[in-house]
């Protein structure tokens, strides 16, 4: 398979994860759309030198997280409470995320942006259906770790919603 059509699969399959991606860390349209990109060609550059040993999802996610933290960092700019811009997030979206309502996922999202970005990576990424396990090698970190991340983010997230533990 040619480097173009590996990546135009790939794009096809993981495109709405990458743009669930970029709303999570960018609410501003344009900067999510420099993100995206940004996203894509580190992607294109890396695809040839990949060794399959995870999978194409956690390629991605890995590729895609990395570049948002990067992107953040570049612009200098702190999570903001407003919502996320709903056009940015794809129609395609798994069916977990398409059985929460719209209003729903909008707070839910808004308030994962929220989070500190220790917290926030392993939750956006939980929400792709990532394992814990896939999550631990898309952030370098152990699975034990990944679980005490998700476990404080869903605290934070409690808290941040205003829902208490039995909801």
């Amino acid at each position: 398979m040619s480097h173009k059509s590996e990546f135009d699969a790939l794009l096809r399959e993981h495109e709405a994860m990458i743009a669930r991606i970029c709303a999570s860390y960018e609410r501003d349209r344009e900067l999510a759309r420099e993100l995206m990109q940004e996203i894509l060609f580190a992607i294109w550059r890396a695809l040839p030198a990949r060794r399959g040993e995870s999978s194409l999802k956690t390629f991605v996610a890995r590729i895609a997280q990395f570049r948002a933290i990067s992107h953040v960092a570049k612009h200098s700019r702190l999570p903001v409470e407003e919502g996320i811009d709903e056009s940015l997030l794809d129609a395609r979206a798994s069916p977990d995320a398409e059985a929460i309502a719209a209003d729903e996922r909008t707070r839910l999202l808004a308030a994962v942006r929220r989070l500190p970005l220790t917290y926030r990576e392993p939750a956006v990424l939980l929400l792709e259906d990532l394992t814990p396990a896939e999550i631990a090698g898309v952030l370098g970190i152990t699975s034990d770790l990944v679980a005490v991340r998700l476990s404080r983010a869903r605290a934070l997230l409690r808290n941040l919603l205003g829902v208490t533990h039995g909801q």
